[in-house]
């Protein structure tokens, strides 16, 4: 058994543990990265992550100064309108739509959305141009043994490392987290999602769809170009049973069932891509930070994927945690930075939770009054201009406008 050791050892090699290698890596802090499973660079690959992330404007900056920003910006969807869309009359077609828009608050687009797969690409290549950074696929952590000094995680491989700070990024199952003893608060809504991308014949002109209508929000999140056709990475949340049945349906039906669910917004939609599912819940770890660790991503908070807040919120944390890394390098994981980095999050953390909360629960409404009072909902917020500008930026995480 070797020992090891560096400043900071990171469980979780997904978007979020790969961001956070590069960042603190960037940044000259010695890093080792571990996941038990290697990331998949190629959308046709078994096991690949269909989905797509989008990456806010506060995430373009902790990105451009992790030194990923650029080569991510060739593959990038502009997100300059979120839509959204209420049909929950009658028949499966349009009867609200409002469209929010970037240029109210900034010069910017709300964010830019890119494939899951390319998000891994690129941060590998990344991490490959920084010596100071050990990225080690195939690799898990198998014990966590702390003191006020110091941490040592044994490895699946029985090598230890000894470290200042371990930062848990390993998921909403996450062994770092129950080795330290933090407890979770998990909510389920007896949704699961479906992810999957599509072509459609109307070019989405760099427009984020969210049609609401029962059983949970349809979204059509802008990629580029797919085979000379627009293309969108979809987002389909609805009752599980039903989400189960529509995975296992033949590729024709299941085009003709999300194109009526998408009320024919973009035109027929043609599927591009494998489906994934996945179960929808709220987590939210009890405590983010125990003695030489630091939970960030869903090792700490895990939302439904509504108004692109998940990633985003994770990159907050990263971006906190890195902040307090660079002012108090001497503090690298001791009581006082975890401490500091515990109020600096978690009450972000817990309103945005509580509002996306609030906005699943009320895109799964049935009947049609409670569809009817969300209609009327989106069309009262929509009208109230200085409170629609103030969703937009905390949407964003942003206090005013961006250049």
């Amino acid at each position: 058994m070797s020992l090891q050791t560096c400043d900071i050892l990171i469980s979780g090699g997904g978007i979020a543990g790969l961001s956070a290698a590069a960042a603190f890596g960037t940044a000259g802090f010695s890093v080792i990265c571990v996941d038990p499973t290697p990331p998949i660079t190629d959308h046709e690959a078994s096991g690949a992550d269909m989905r797509s992330t989008a990456m806010m404007q506060p995430a373009r900056d902790m990105l451009m100064a992790a030194g990923i920003w650029d080569h991510l910006a060739p593959h990038a969807a502009p997100l300059q309108i979120m839509r959204i869309v209420d049909a929950g009359g009658e028949k499966p077609e349009a009867r609200i739509v409002k469209d929010f828009n970037a240029a109210d608050i900034s010069d910017l687009p709300f964010g830019w959305n890119f494939p899951n797969y390319v998000l891994r690409r690129e941060m590998l290549a990344r991490l490959d141009a920084l010596p100071n950074v050990d990225f080690r696929p195939d690799t898990g952590t198998n014990s966590l043994f702390t003191r006020s000094q110091m941490a040592k995680v044994t490895l699946s491989d029985d090598t230890t490392v000894q470290t200042k700070l371990v930062i848990a990024a390993d998921g909403r199952n996450s062994p770092m987290r129950q080795a330290a003893g933090i407890d979770v608060i998990t909510k389920r809504y007896g949704q699961k999602a479906l992810a999957f991308a599509v072509t459609h014949p109307i070019p989405h002109e760099n427009v984020s769809t969210e049609i609401h209508r029962t059983g949970g929000p349809f979204t059509l999140v802008p990629l580029p170009d797919f085979n000379g056709l627009p293309c969108s990475a979809v987002v389909w949340m609805d009752d599980g049973a039903k989400s189960k049945a529509r995975m296992d349906l033949d590729t024709a039906a299941f085009e003709e069932e999300m194109s009526v669910r998408s009320c024919h917004h973009f035109g027929p939609l043609t599927l591009a891509s494998k489906r994934s599912i996945w179960p929808i819940i709220s987590q939210t770890a009890s405590a983010l930070s125990g003695q030489r660790i630091a939970l960030i991503a869903e090792a700490a908070h895990v939302v439904p994927p509504i108004g692109a807040q998940g990633l985003n919120m994770s990159l907050r944390d990263m971006g906190a945690l890195l902040e307090l890394a660079i002012t108090r390098p001497d503090e690298l994981g001791d009581a006082k930075m975890l401490m500091a980095y515990e109020k600096a999050r978690m009450g972000d953390i817990k309103l945005r939770m509580r509002g996306i909360d609030l906005l699943n629960r009320a895109s799964q409404a049935s009947s049609p009054a409670l569809r009817d009072a969300r209609a009327m909902g989106l069309n009262a917020l929509y009208n109230l201009g200085p409170v629609r500008k103030t969703l937009m930026q905390m949407g964003l995480g942003v206090a005013g406008k961006q250049g």
